[in-house]
């Protein structure tokens, strides 16, 4: 019954079961049906880590199994209810608990991440500005782009909340002139970055954003949002509101779902980013609308597809180092999140959103954005290519 179910599912999508295509399915337990009928998505994740099912494309899988929009035609009964409740009546992302996802992902270890990213450290999506661009130019395209929508000059002090490794603190004082506070909960990134900026104007504070004082002229925020949770953004927002000059600038980098929800998804939840929780479009901007004008909203999702696809060609390449001390059913984990998450991209699914944004009622001009050209305040900078 699970078979026929799951045979019929897969009809309409091209993708078959044991066939000849990249994008198949091959079977190699019987029991991976019931487990898909019966968890869905986090079935679907957890067969493939446990060796019962291989796919050569499974990014391709993804595109096909998202254009059909599987979890509405297959239930799963009341088996995800208690998750489903949680998130509506807790706070997952309260302070105690926003330091799991640090702990379990961040904190797996710096030599790990710097197998798949560039020397910058960008844990995020890249920006292909020009055809055919490595990885290492498209971050910083990435980079300056943010740098140019926050008109960062000499002297600015910008705030970067969620600063990762230190790539975009360093880049901006480097190329920019501008002194950085950084602030993150990872100990693995904070102990990277302090080493990484070294001998820079460059800070960085082992704090929750939320307990975050003083004013800066510019603020970012890059792949932190996803971590916020819909009972925190206007919490987030307000404090930016509170920490922002008059005539400072606020740029949101962030993953994004087509739709507002409460959920995340549970596979991803589970095993790659605890009580994480991508917001809808809706959502981060009814959180800013009482405090900012919305400059300019630029979709760069596209190009995440191609940012995961390098990174897991780089995870491949970097495993034997890793074999040994991460072991097999953590490799089938890792290979399934990259590129199912660059399935979701392609689909177009999931989104990147970069949200420019000033203080309401301030008095600064509107500032540089793709749609308004280069403002007189804006300065041309030069980047270096890799």
């Amino acid at each position: 019954m699970a078979e026929k179910m799951i045979r019929e599912l897969f009809e309409p999508t091209g993708i078959g079961i044991n066939g000849s295509n990249p994008w198949d399915i091959r079977v190699l337990d019987d029991r991976f049906y019931r487990r898909v009928v019966r968890d869905k998505s986090l079935g679907l994740g957890e067969s493939y880590m446990d060796g019962w099912w291989t796919c050569a494309r499974i990014d391709e899988l993804t595109v096909r199994l998202l254009r059909i929009r599987p979890e509405d035609r297959v239930s799963a009964g009341l088996r995800h209810l208690p998750a489903f409740l949680a998130a509506l009546l807790r706070n997952p992302q309260s302070r105690r608990r926003a330091r799991i996802v640090a702990e379990r992902h961040y904190n797996l270890g710096n030599d790990f991440f710097g197998a798949l990213l560039d020397p910058y450290r960008q844990y995020s999506c890249a920006y292909f500005a020009a055809d055919g661009c490595s990885l290492e130019d498209a971050q910083l395209a990435k980079m300056d782009l943010i740098c140019r929508k926050l008109e960062l000059r000499a002297g600015d002090h910008l705030l970067d909340i969620g600063c990762g490794w230190g790539g975009l603190a360093k880049f901006a004082a480097e190329h920019y002139g501008c002194r950085v506070t950084g602030v993150n909960i990872s100990t693995e990134q904070l102990a990277f970055a302090r080493g990484f900026c070294a001998g820079l104007p460059v800070d960085f504070l082992e704090c929750d954003y939320r307990t975050m004082q003083g004013s800066y002229d510019k603020i970012v925020s890059v792949g932190m949002f996803e971590h916020v949770g819909h009972r925190n953004y206007r919490t987030f927002m307000d404090t930016v509101h509170r920490c922002l000059k008059p005539d400072g600038i606020f740029l949101l980098h962030t993953i994004g779902c087509n739709h507002s929800s409460a959920y995340a998804d549970p596979w991803i939840s589970k095993y790659i980013f605890p009580n994480g929780k991508l917001p809808g479009p809706a959502q981060a901007v009814r959180a800013a609308e009482p405090y900012c004008v919305i400059e300019d909203v630029h979709n760069l999702g596209p190009h995440y597809d191609p940012t995961l696809m390098e990174w897991n060609r780089r995870f491949q390449e970097a495993w034997p180092r890793f074999r040994g001390e991460y072991g097999e059913r953590f490799k089938r984990m890792w290979e399934y999140y990259l590129l199912s998450c660059a399935g979701a991209f392609r689909a177009r699914n999931v989104q990147l959103w970069q949200f420019q944004m000033t203080r309401r009622g301030g008095a600064r001009p509107q500032p540089w954005s793709r749609e308004s050209g280069v403002s007189a305040a804006a300065e041309t900078h030069a980047v270096p290519t890799g």
